[in-house]
């Protein structure tokens, strides 16, 4: 009977073991995503991650002059290993949805066509391809929106990437998630604690937890301080023997390989 439950036992903590490993052998990972191609991405942003030795994923949108404007910048964060990413070439978002007061005519995904919505991120793919020298890379759907009309543009550009963040919050799960659409948490406003808090939930669920920034110290509406910014990344650098912080295409990467990853519905 001893025998029994010793080895009941020993199956069980094996078990655990497995399943405090999914990320990289390590209990939880921390996707540190920046979107827009803002300025403070360059000044402030990345200066803080190359102190600590974190890496982080830019979502690049190659007509903003945060890009196009700072293109020797950017060359050097990837040089640094940080990813340059997919956020399409103009940012166009559906206007037709409640609060996008902010879209413009020229850029109403609402009015798009699918093969200018494609075209526009084809043209993205090769300018970040000019600075890094990568053909595989990952995508962000710019406001979320994966219509061009009433009609799923994800299916034309799965071929493009490796993966696609989606805006809706989620404990992501190896085992189950949809890798064109993986769902991330928008930082606007929270506290240094606050942010940890949920890195905190991610350890305790054994789930990646993919952060979704814009400003970082000021540039846009939706903003953290930095502050909380440092905070969130000192927490990481203090427990980095349990936290794997990937870019979002390593990330992608490894669920692909260890062959967890639902097939996408688009």
């Amino acid at each position: 009977m001893l025998l029994k439950r010793t080895l009941t036992l020993l199956l069980c903590l094996c078990n655990l073991t497995v399943f405090a490993q999914d990320w990289n052998k390590k209990q939880a990972a921390v996707v540190l995503t920046y979107d827009d191609a803002l300025n403070v991405h360059l000044d402030n942003a990345i200066p803080a991650l190359d102190s600590l030795g974190l890496k982080g994923t830019f979502y690049l949108t190659a007509a903003f002059p945060g890009f196009s404007q700072r293109i020797a910048d950017w060359k050097k964060v990837a040089a640094k290993k940080h990813e340059l990413a997919n956020h399409t070439l103009f940012h166009p978002c559906d206007g037709s949805q409640p609060g996008r007061s902010f879209v413009t005519p020229e850029y109403d995904m609402s009015t798009y066509s699918l093969r200018r919505m494609t075209d526009e991120i084809k043209v993205t793919n090769s300018a970040l391809q000019a600075l890094d020298g990568k053909k595989e890379r990952t995508f962000a759907y710019p406001c979320g929106d994966t219509k061009v009309g009433d009609v799923s543009y994800v299916d034309g550009i799965k071929g493009d990437f490796v993966a696609a963040r989606g805006v809706h919050g989620e404990m992501v799960q190896p085992r189950t998630t949809n890798l064109y659409n993986v769902g991330s948490y928008v930082v606007n406003g929270q506290s240094g604690e606050e942010l940890i808090a949920l890195v905190k939930e991610a350890m305790k669920t054994n789930s990646m937890i993919v952060f979704l920034f814009h400003g970082v110290g000021g540039e846009h509406s939706l903003d953290v301080s930095l502050e909380a910014h440092r905070k969130l990344l000192r927490f990481l650098k203090e427990n980095e023997k349990k936290i794997w912080n990937p870019t979002f295409i390593e990330a992608a990467k490894f669920i692909k390989s260890a062959g967890t990853a639902k097939k996408a519905n688009g």
